[in-house]
């Protein structure tokens, strides 16, 4: 068995760019809190994730394959945009994530529909998602009883604007080991796309 899920990889420079932003926000929360309260996400596992499958038998995994492969082929590559960093999800008091929103562009929301659909139609999706795509990065996730015992007023505002785009090339069936230090991500298979 295979924990899997469907991403697209973000460039190195891109990377290092959130790893700098991650820096920057970490600074915001008092001094006193500082120590854990939002647990960050390694520069390496930075990515936005398309389709969470979970755990699935290795007999599956081609057709996961060929599915995404069709999915990719049809796609020409597109330019992604970065809009906002901010709390996440919206209105989730507190707030579990720290993610940067990005734009919902047609080819995006098209091709996370499409493998969703897919994988659901073969059976390998065993619980299908009801909540609409929300395009993401998860930059940090937030421990709750830290959260709490930092003052209300002393809880840094995380809303900015950013602008950051890529080009999106590929879709990759990666592997995530979950580990004492946190997921460790693997890529099984990048796919470029059409």
């Amino acid at each position: 068995m295979k924990r899997i899920f469907i991403a697209i990889n973000l460039p190195e420079k891109i990377k290092t760019e959130l790893e700098n932003l991650e820096k920057e926000l970490d600074s915001l929360f008092p001094e006193e809190a500082n120590r854990g309260v939002v647990r960050w996400v390694k520069k390496e596992n930075l990515h936005l994730t398309l389709l969470f499958i979970g755990s699935v038998e290795d007999e599956k995994i081609p057709k996961i394959r060929q599915i995404v492969k069709n999915i990719a082929e049809a796609q020409k590559p597109f330019s992604l945009k970065f809009k906002k960093v901010c709390y996440g999800p919206p209105k989730q008091i507190p707030p579990r994530l720290i993610w940067i929103e990005l734009e919902k562009k047609p080819e995006l929301l098209n091709s996370a529909e499409k493998l969703k659909k897919e994988m659901a139609k073969s059976g390998i999706l065993r619980k299908v998602e009801k909540r609409e795509f929300s395009p993401h990065i998860t930059l940090g996730r937030i421990r709750t009883w830290q959260w709490r015992r930092i003052e209300p007023e002393e809880r840094p505002e995380i809303e900015k604007e950013i602008s950051l785009d890529f080009e999106v090339k590929s879709i990759e069936i990666m592997e995530s080991k979950l580990k004492r230090t946190g997921a460790e991500y693997t890529i099984l298979e990048s796919i470029a796309l059409g």
